[in-house]
């Protein structure tokens, strides 16, 4: 198996698989693929929603994937890693990291409020289901974590981070300040990924 495996590896690399775009593009090609295959694509109100449903999670995926990157590995790491090399996670990765990760953000919240939308349901997961349980009391919870979630890294992790990088004027006691600000909001952000992403499970199982 690890031998066909890397076989077909080899094969898509010829095409270009090592450039990201093109393993993207290959990847939207494949899922066009099997969905006219499997005949899970038609066009109709129910596929639309789906296809939201499908790139909120996407998003999501992106999201609280850098999220927790930057949580359970650049943050830690940050003190092992040598004076000189620091720079290279400051000037590089860090950017990227971010850029990737606030439009993210906005994309997931975004996509989320279209499917709920289309669905019906958003005045009555806004309003928490009058928090009296069921679907629209759980997909609601997620929905404002996920809404305090991204408004914290829009308003504070990214203003903030923009100081620490370089991008805008700040004295090194503001650098210190912000970083430590845009640290803990980030952990906040962490916790409260955990109950947001239970509810947003729970609203389609436990209802």
């Amino acid at each position: 198996m690890q031998n066909v495996m890397i076989q077909v590896i080899d094969a898509l690399a010829k095409f270009g698989l090592d450039k990201l775009e093109r393993a993207l593009i290959f990847g939207v090609v494949l899922a066009a693929a099997l969905a006219f295959a499997t005949g899970s694509f038609e066009i109709s109100q129910v596929w639309f929603a789906f296809l939201f449903r499908w790139l909120h999670v996407l998003s999501g995926v992106m999201w609280i994937g850098l999220l927790w990157y930057f949580n359970f590995v650049q943050i830690p790491s940050m003190p092992k890693i040598p004076d000189e090399q620091k720079p290279a996670i400051g000037k590089i990765i860090a950017p990227t990291a971010l850029f990737w990760f606030r439009w993210a953000a906005l994309s997931t919240v975004v996509t989320g409020l279209i499917l709920a939308t289309l669905n019906g349901y958003i005045v009555q997961a806004l309003l928490l289901g009058y928090f009296n349980g069921g679907p629209a009391t759980y997909i609601g919870l997620g929905m404002w974590l996920g809404l305090i979630m991204a408004y914290n890294v829009w308003n504070i992790i990214w203003p903030n981070q923009k100081k620490v990088l370089g991008l805008v004027e700040a004295t090194d006691d503001e650098k210190k300040a912000a970083a430590r600000t845009a640290m803990l909001t980030s952990r906040l952000n962490t916790m409260f990924s955990i109950p947001m992403l239970y509810f947003m499970v729970a609203a389609g199982h436990l209802a």
